[in-house]
């Protein structure tokens, strides 16, 4: 039997259960009375809320696939139900997975770099349609790869990017990550490379990489396009440009404007771009599978995480824990507002969670190792997430919005059912399992007992 807990409540306390029962107590930070806390003894009430979530996750640690895994799921008014199975690391006595545990979101960073982006839009700092280059000169002229896999050669683009491409992936930006031959050679040189692994490769890319949105935004500026602006859509680092873009839209760097107007008013308090020192016995280890076999790729205690970035990555920066991001989405599924302060209009929030690729341009879903969603009908994207188009019986409403991490880790709000979830893992591959399937269905189940 694994070590589980339930955490239910605004906030949490860890109690782990040992197999022949007798349990042992360990606060969680923030923790706090009245929290309602469920062991593995049969007959607790809570432990049945979400059995086929509880089964799932209590089966990927009990089977060796990952070493821990934690959910926050919210339904309508009720209080958020937590759910971890395991631990953050492998070993002998590593921290038990919780809600204030650490993980590497990677590209679910995105949703909140384009709600940010939206927040400068109901503010009348920014328009949808604006160029790019009003905020960023270097983008007034561009080119575009004739053949970007084999070749540099380029022609004059015929259209401007804008604020809108920059958020749903139609700008014809490539990025490092899928790059491929001669042009893949040039974001390396230029170090156009907007992402932490490891100490080992961290230490690579920062003497190419520059160390200031400005300088990068610059630079992904002189690189030639993919594809005409307005046209594709192609997983990008646009979300890394828009970071720039507030920048000078707003007047304070990103990661000000994200502390002052988000993360601060929502008390994501677990939210960082480089974890403090102090906070390092609840970052999780990141790992790679190589073959079959589980190995550690970016160990907490050596983290390239603890380390401040070259710059804010707005596409993939951020490390938070479930209570955080659930945070972030509760905000959204009640319309720009939670506990009572209110960071975004409803309307806006509305037109963040909507369709804005431009007219023509479709999205049919990305390959392995991106993060997101790989479902190829039915999906159009938002500020930095996908958007369903349309109700899917049984599971997703129409307007449900989300994406997923490099590493595993998932997150969507369902604005219909008033329900989201958030679960957070740390492997590479992120498809490595098919977790993002396989908790889907089984919330569905659960959600069909708690509607009866």
């Amino acid at each position: 039997m694994t070590r589980t807990h339930w955490i239910t409540g605004g906030i949490a306390m860890m109690v782990a259960t040992a197999a022949i029962g007798q349990a042992q107590r360990t606060a969680a930070p923030n923790s706090g009375p009245g929290d309602i806390v469920t062991t593995e003894r049969p007959g607790d009430p809570a432990r049945v809320v979400l059995p086929n979530v509880e089964r799932l996750f209590d089966g990927y640690v009990r089977d060796g696939k990952m070493p821990g895994i934690v959910g926050a799921f919210g339904f309508a008014d009720r209080p958020t139900l937590f759910l971890a199975s395991g631990q953050i690391a492998d070993g002998p006595k590593q921290p038990f997975a919780d809600a204030d545990s650490l993980w590497r979101v990677y590209s679910m960073t995105k949703p909140i770099t384009g709600m940010a982006a939206m927040m400068l839009v109901e503010d009348g700092r920014l328009k949808l349609d604006d160029p790019v280059s009003k905020y960023i000169p270097a983008f007034a002229t561009m080119r575009v790869a004739i053949d970007p896999d084999t070749s540099l050669e380029t022609r004059p683009a015929r259209t401007p990017i804008t604020i809108r491409m920059l958020l749903t992936h139609s700008a014809g930006l490539g990025y490092s990550i899928s790059a491929k031959g001669p042009l893949l050679k040039e974001y390396e040189r230029l170090g156009v490379l907007p992402a932490t692994v490891n100490a080992q490769m961290e230490a690579q890319m920062r003497r190419v990489r520059p160390t200031s949105l400005a300088e990068f935004a610059n630079r992904a500026a002189s690189l030639p396009l993919i594809a005409e602006p307005g046209t594709k859509w192609s997983y990008s680092m646009g979300l890394d440009v828009m970071g720039r873009v507030i920048e000078v839209a707003s007047g304070m760097s990103f990661e000000r404007f994200l502390q002052t107007r988000m993360f601060g008013p929502l008390k994501m308090n677990s939210t960082y771009w480089s974890v403090p020192k102090s906070e390092i016995g609840r970052l999780a280890t990141n790992y790679a599978f190589v073959g079959e076999n589980r190995t550690p790729l970016d160990p907490a205690a050596t983290s390239a995480f603890l380390t401040p970035p070259s710059f804010p990555y707005g596409g993939a920066g951020l490390v938070m824990s479930a209570r955080d991001y659930d945070r972030f989405l509760h905000m959204l599924q009640d319309g720009g507002t939670l506990d009572g302060v209110r960071v975004m209009k409803p309307e806006t929030v509305a037109l963040g969670m909507s369709n804005l690729l431009p007219a023509g341009v479709s999205f049919g879903g990305i390959g392995n190792g991106n993060g997101g969603t790989t479902r190829t009908a039915g999906m159009g994207f938002g500020a930095g997430g996908s958007v369903m188009l349309a109700d899917v019986p049984g599971s997703a409403s129409k307007g449900t919005y989300g994406w997923g991490g490099a590493a595993g880790t998932i997150a969507w709000v369902d604005p219909v059912r008033h329900m989201r979830g958030t679960v957070m893992v740390n492997y590479f591959p992120g498809e490595r399992w098919p977790v993002r399937q396989e908790v889907a269905a089984a919330l569905a189940k659960d959600a069909a007992g708690l509607a009866r």
